[in-house]
């Protein structure tokens, strides 16, 4: 079989199962196997995931992020967020919009304690919903400043992009976290 028919049918494979509403993770994975399995053999593609599966599992570079994230995970049940919410809302409510800055500051604070994005949006935008405000507010003012609030758990060390861009470029974490914080700090002073 040629190497254009070859791909043409594992590409038809794999959009037949995505058409079938296969899961395009595992329509992805038959295509690949299929693939491997008519061009080496079962034996060949048994040894490769075998060693892969090792590789992935055995590298401690990426173990850091389950454990942010686990760490998160922590803070929230632990109510950290809260806590950390109802103090920057302490700080900032006496001024204008001390609500939507208060927002800003406790994602700062908890993407600075998870260091995924995702997990400080969906934290402090149920933290940062009071049960007396009126409607009006909280669809505009603090869920807009709680999801700018949130890109700051990028920035501020520890972060999960950061961590993985330094894998990738082979760089220093901790050169990487040192150069992230003064922006992080100057984006979470010009946000709120």
């Amino acid at each position: 079989m040629s190497p254009i028919a070859l791909t043409l049918l594992i590409f038809g494979v794999m959009l037949v199962l995505m058409a079938i509403r296969t899961p395009i993770s595992v329509a992805m994975f038959v295509a690949g196997v299929a693939g491997y399995v008519l061009q080496a053999g079962w034996m060949p593609l048994a040894a490769f995931l075998n060693n892969q599966a090792f590789a992935r599992f055995a590298s401690y570079d990426l173990s850091v992020i389950p454990l942010f994230i686990l760490m998160g995970n922590f803070a929230t049940q632990g109510g950290i967020s809260k806590a950390l919410f109802e103090f920057a809302a302490a700080v900032m409510g006496r001024f204008r919009g001390g609500l939507a800055m208060a927002a800003v500051l406790a994602s700062a604070a908890f993407g600075s304690i998870c260091g995924s994005s995702v997990a400080t949006a969906a934290t402090i935008t149920s933290v940062a919903l009071p049960g007396n405000a009126p409607a009006w507010l909280l669809r505009s003012a603090v869920h807009r400043h709680a999801g700018c609030g949130r890109h700051l758990g990028i920035l501020i060390p520890p972060s999960v992009p950061l961590v993985i861009y330094a894998i990738l470029t082979e760089q220093n974490i901790a050169k990487l976290f040192a150069a992230a914080m003064v922006p992080g700090l100057i984006a979470m002073l010009g946000a709120t």
